[in-house]
């Protein structure tokens, strides 16, 4: 079997890919930016499901697509900055384009044995953990994400009892999604792409059935919804 990680263009998508490689696993990059098949763009179904179609057989299947910034847009700090075109574009990215990939790429993921569908969420997508305020649209789309993805493993257990549906919390990596914000980062807490992939992959490698549903930080331990 094979691995599939969607966003792979990007640092922590091209750092997994090199990462399977590493380990000896064969695995299919998809990006916005890749042409022909490899090409997927999260707001476009039909792509979507055309890459599931061309992706062959694979058991492992990782979102590391997102979106926080483009152009001159970004987080909104207060409640005058909410913009629906926005907060739109957001969900599509952060929640919607994911759920989609879910709906064409799990129906085509082993029915036995382990299996493993994961996102790249976000620790600011927590609820509980939301002491700071701000950050509307991005918050609100990680926390859809993380619903998401609970409400996704259930009806996959009825699918396959080993399988695994998970989010991610990768910490902050020196990407160019997060360099706008790296300045507030505690030393020795912003992670290189290279070692960002190989702590999620081994936190992956870690997670058993029970854990479907949840989301996990970079250290393996659960972030509370």
């Amino acid at each position: 079997m094979s691995a599939v990680v969607i966003g792979a263009s990007g640092g922590i998508g091209a750092a997994l890919v090199a990462a399977f490689r590493d380990e000896g696993t064969p695995v299919r990059g998809f990006a916005r930016s890749f042409k022909g098949a490899g090409h997927i763009d999260l707001t476009e179904e039909a792509g979507i499901a055309a890459a599931a179609a061309a992706a062959g057989r694979f058991d492992t299947v990782i979102v590391a697509a997102g979106l926080l910034h483009e152009g001159d847009r970004g987080p909104e700090k207060a409640l005058a900055d909410l913009d629906p075109d926005w907060l739109l574009r957001n969900f599509r990215v952060n929640a919607i384009g994911p759920a989609l990939v879910a709906k064409h790429f799990l129906p085509r993921m082993p029915r036995e044995g382990r299996s493993l569908f994961a996102v790249l969420s976000a620790r600011v997508g927590s609820i509980s953990d939301n002491r700071l305020g701000g950050w509307y649209g991005y918050r609100a789309s990680k926390a859809a994400l993380n619903q998401l993805v609970r409400t996704l493993s259930i009806e996959d257990r009825r699918r396959n009892k080993r399988g695994l549906v998970v989010a991610l919390h990768p910490g902050t990596v020196d990407t160019a999604l997060s360099r706008p914000f790296q300045g507030n980062v505690q030393p020795g807490r912003l992670f290189d792409p290279g070692r960002a992939a190989v702590q999620l992959l081994d936190v992956l490698d870690g997670l058993t059935p029970p854990d479907t549903g949840k989301l996990f930080d970079w250290e393996g331990k659960e972030v509370a919804p």
